[in-house]
């Protein structure tokens, strides 16, 4: 334990030794002075400087109260507080000498009755003083004379028995209220003796001392009330802290407790205050008013800001709970203890617009001296306060703020009060026979023409007034019962429950007409009233409805004034704004859409009525009508893509969306999917060197190229089917950042776009743009390495891959880029539809233009022999004649060799025929010279085998010759002394001429 004192005490003595400060003072004679956080070896041992806002308290020894300033602060020049005013502790004369039966006492100065206090004495009319008239308390504590008694003049003297009233009226402190409401309470006791029809046998007697508000305080005069005679058969305490101690306490010595000043919620507690009852309804009994305030305005969102004390913090929650059952948000919440401006800037930053205050009147004028500095008030704002304070609260002189009446009242106007009625607004004499405003001339003429504006607790002298009649027609009640019983009210003492059970019943049943209204007790003893709505214009307070919240009543006077056109929103109104597409790009492109339409059933029609002419046959002209159609779904995508919000209702918008999805899914698929299967089957069948020559020579199936589009279309409707039932398009709407109108209006833009979306949106985009992107990648592929190959089976197939390199990077630029641009309306449907555009006419006039023009120059009546003459400077049409004019040659240079070859042999036989006749001619002749003469030559004569006139000479090319002349060969005899080679030699030049 020791280890952490010294701890705390080396940080209170860093600052003491340091840092400048106060010097210590004396303690007060009979006194002493209380140090925060220090021991009296400490202080004077070591301390000798007090830091800047250290605060000191007197002290007092025994029977001594101090006089003058209790509390000194440090202040940074050095000196301390109130310097000017000395503290004494001096001894307390008895307090009995401070009440005078059937009189009055002035105390001067008014407090505690100490050295120096002089009482004045008074009796009322009809009595008369016996003994002196002052009397002064002497240093020792006590009184220079006996306190005087009232008789009775005259012989009509009738004894009656006291019954005594502890009361606490607080003339100063944090509620002065005592000022106006002993006066009041006084008056009432006055009336209520003189009636013989209320109690008559008993005479009411107010015992009665300054509680300052402050339950400390409080709590040695209660203990004076209970403690000294003659006995109280009632307390009446004022303030909501000092009821609370008093009411705790009563239970314990049979007590009622009737307060005619506490408004704290906390009250309300019958387990914990059983025997409290108050002429003062609760403060939650503003709160239902407050709601219907918000309801009447249409405010869903307010604010609050508390001082820290019980009764406000308890307002609060039954504030908060009321307001989340009607609907209503407590969006922020602040609080403070003494110095609220770190409470005021949250506000100011959370835009708090409707703002609850609940704190008392001092710490009123320090919430709005920030109020001011922050410019939280004007059109936009509208404060909710306590009515209870002053009418001219805001225009006193404080010293603790440092805003000037102007700014005060600047940062006050406009705001709204809700207050008990505690005046009775009717001109209707109760139960004491006097009006509401008979009691006011009567309260005025008592205070001795005093401000009722400077004089606290007046606007509260109605209860006080209203509780003395509640408290006496109650015992008057209880007479019967306790007389049937054998009991009487002066046979009370703080140990008879029954007695104090009788008064209790009575009190909790009393009705009556009062000059603050009926009189009713709830079953917590709360007061039930009316609650009176009032708002500062023009620097004064006017009365604009009345609440009865028990008839959930709103008497409304329609003289609300506003600083704005109307009450101000709750919040910064945000507008919706939804941005819609531009109509003029959505027109245009729209036309642009419409002319491709209908170009592509032009050229749809064009294809089907020339479907007979051979090279519209030759480019599969099915193929290309499945592109015109795809082209045309494409282009009609290009309406529902630009249709949004402006043009159909938000339930109609998911129909757009599937539109939308079908169309341009469909239509690449036909469009692209066609062109595809072209530039497929043309790679498949004449790419590959080795077996092109035998490709060359199959036939096309059309069956296998719609197969190969119906497998693309069923992939695109499959996947587009699966989406639509697993995670269905449905609208989504995508919110921007609040943008300020140009206007001065206390309004924020809050610019939203629609987009057509499912729950897993980018996992199908995904899917498909992966699909797509690959089988457009593949096309470009397929289309570059097929730019050379030539065929008639598919004559366009170098069209196509044009129109296919044009779609691939359109829409491999366009898919990204409208993702990006997702959020610009303009830009993304400009991109989306104006590629859907550019792809379908590229894909339209690559495809048809050229097909239309060569039948339109040439005619469709021309054959096919004219037609392919006149093509000469085609590419595909040349190689095809040549091809031709191959073949013929070919067949007649067969038949010429064919022709050649009969000619050999008959002229080998001629010569074999000469041979045989010349050996039989000379035989012996011929066997001499054989020996001198060479031999004749085996080769036949050469210009036997000449080429035919018009042809080249043999050349000695040992190239293979083409198949269609391998069987010559066996034209020849085996033992024929002429060489094959020599054959085919004499046959290469006739076939490559």
């Amino acid at each position: 334990i020791a280890f952490p004192t010294l701890l705390l005490s080396s940080f209170i003595l860093l600052p003491l030794l340091f840092f400048s400060g106060c010097a210590i003072i004396r303690p007060p004679r009979d006194g002493g002075i209380r140090y925060r956080g220090l021991t009296q070896e400490q202080v004077q041992r070591i301390v000798q400087i007090l830091p800047v806002d250290y605060e000191i308290e007197y002290i007092c020894r025994g029977n001594r109260v101090i006089v003058g300033p209790k509390v000194r602060k440090c202040l940074p020049n050095g000196t301390w507080t109130d310097m000017t005013l000395h503290s004494t502790c001096l001894l307390l004369c008895p307090r009995v000498w401070t009440s005078l039966e059937n009189g009055r006492v002035m105390v001067k100065p008014p407090g505690p009755p100490v050295e120096g206090t002089v009482l004045h004495y008074s009796c009322h009319a009809g009595f008369i003083l016996e003994g002196r008239n002052i009397s002064h308390c002497t240093k020792l504590g006590k009184w220079d004379a006996p306190k005087p008694t009232c008789l009775l003049k005259g012989p009509h003297y009738r004894s009656s028995k006291k019954l005594y009233i502890g009361a606490l009226f607080p003339m100063s402190g944090g509620w002065p209220g005592g000022q106006a409401c002993m006066p009041s309470a006084q008056m009432a006791l006055d009336l209520v003796n003189n009636r013989s029809d209320i109690l008559p046998d008993y005479e009411l007697e107010l015992i009665h001392y300054d509680s300052m508000c402050d339950p400390g305080e409080a709590t040695k005069l209660l203990y004076d009330l209970l403690y000294t005679e003659p006995i109280k058969i009632v307390l009446m305490p004022g303030c909501s802290g000092v009821s609370t101690l008093v009411a705790e306490a009563a239970r314990m010595w049979n007590l009622i407790v009737l307060s005619y000043g506490s408004s704290s919620p906390a009250l309300s507690n019958r387990q914990r205050f059983p025997t409290f009852f108050r002429t003062h309804p609760s403060a939650t009994l503003h709160n239902p008013t407050r709601v219907q305030l918000f309801q009447k305005w249409k405010w869903t969102r307010i604010a609050t800001i508390q001082q820290t004390t019980e009764v406000f913090t308890s307002t609060l929650d039954d504030l908060e709970q009321r307001t989340k059952e009607a609907g209503i948000e407590i969006s922020v919440r602040q609080s403070f203890l003494t110095d609220p401006a770190v409470a005021v800037k949250n506000l100011k930053r959370q835009d708090a617009r409707i703002i609850v205050g609940l704190f008392y009147e001092t710490e009123a004028r320090k919430v709005f001296c920030e109020v001011f500095k922050e410019k939280l008030y004007g059109k936009k704002y509208v404060w909710f306060l306590i009515g209870w304070y002053a009418d001219n609260w805001f225009k006193i002189k404080d010293p603790a703020i440092n805003c000037t009446v102007e700014n005060m009242t600047e940062a006050v106007e406009g705001h709204v009060t809700t207050e008990i009625v505690m005046l009775n607004p009717e001109t209707v004499r109760g139960v004491s026979n006097m009006t509401s405003q008979e009691f006011i001339a009567a309260l005025m003429s008592r205070l001795g023409g005093k401000n009722p504006e400077e004089t606290g607790g007046f606007q509260e002298a109605p209860l006080a007034y209203d509780a003395v009649w509640a408290l006496a027609l109650a015992l008057n009640k209880t007479v019967a019962p306790l007389k049937a019983k054998g009991r009487r009210l002066e046979d009370f003492n703080y140990n008879n429950h029954d007695i104090t059970s009788e008064i209790y019943r009575a009190l909790n049943t009393s009705s009556f007409e009062g000059v603050s209204g009926q009189v009713v007790f709830d079953a917590q003893g709360s007061r039930m009233a009316m609650t009176l709505i009032e708002q500062l214009q023009g620097g004064s307070y006017k009365k604009i409805g009345y609440y009865d919240s028990s008839q959930k009543n709103l008497s409304w006077f329609g003289n609300d004034v506003w600083i704005g056109a109307g009450p101000p929103a709750d919040r910064t109104v945000v507008i919706e704004e939804y941005r819609f597409l531009s109509q003029k790009l959505f027109a245009a492109v729209s036309v642009f859409a419409g002319l491709g339409i209908l170009f592509g059933i032009v050229c749809l029609t064009f294809n089907i009525y020339n479907g007979n002419v051979r090279y519209i046959q030759n480019s599969q002209p099915y193929l290309n009508n499945m592109t015109a159609v795809g082209c045309m779904m494409a282009l009609a995508a290009v309406f529902p893509l630009g249709i949004d919000g402006h043009h159909v209702h938000r339930s109609q918008f998911p129909v757009v969306c599937q539109f939308r999805l079908w169309l341009l899914g469909l239509g690449f698929s036909l469009a692209y999917g066609s062109m595809f299967t072209k530039i497929w089957w043309v790679h498949t069948l004449f790419t590959k060197k080795d077996e092109k020559k035998e490709k060359k020579k199959q036939h096309l199936e059309p069956w296998k190229l719609y197969a190969t589009v119906g497998v693309l279309l069923a992939i695109d409707f499959l996947s587009l089917m699966i989406w639509q039932i697993v995670d269905p398009l449905h609208i989504t709407v995508e919110k921007f950042t609040k943008e300020a109108p140009k206007e001065d209006l206390d309004v924020l833009i809050q610019p939203l776009l629609e987009h057509c979306s499912s729950e897993k949106m980018n996992t199908w985009l995904g899917v498909v743009y992966g699909y797509k992107g690959l089988l457009l990648l593949l096309g470009i592929f397929l289309a570059y390495e097929t730019k050379s190959v030539s065929t008639e089976k598919i004559n366009d197939h170098r069209a196509v891959g044009m129109a296919i390199y044009n779609v691939a990077v359109l829409c491999l630029i366009t898919a990204p880029v409208t993702m990006i641009l997702s959020s610009q309306q303009d830009a993304s449907f400009a991109f989306a539809a104006l590629a859907a555009v550019f792809s379908a006419y590229i894909t339209l006039v690559v495809l048809f233009v050229p097909k239309m023009r060569r039948l339109i120059t040439r005619g469709e009546w021309q054959s096919e022999q004219q037609d392919t003459l006149k093509t000469g400077s085609s590419t595909n049409n040349n190689d095809e004649e040549k091809s031709r004019q191959l073949e013929r040659e070919n067949r007649e240079l067969q038949k010429i060799i064919q022709e050649k070859e009969e000619r050999v042999s008959a002229l080998r036989n001629q010569l074999a025929e000469r041979q045989a006749l010349r050996n039989r001619r000379r035989p012996s002749s011929g066997q001499n010279q054989n020996h001198n003469t060479p031999p004749p030559s085996s080769q036949p004569d050469p210009k036997s085998l000449l080429p035919p006139p018009g042809y080249p000479n043999p050349t000695t090319d040992n190239h293979a010759l083409p198949p269609s002349f391998s069987n010559s060969s066996n034209l020849y005899p085996a033992d024929s002394k002429m060489s094959r080679n020599h054959c085919h030699n004499s046959q290469i030049p006739l076939l490559y001429k």
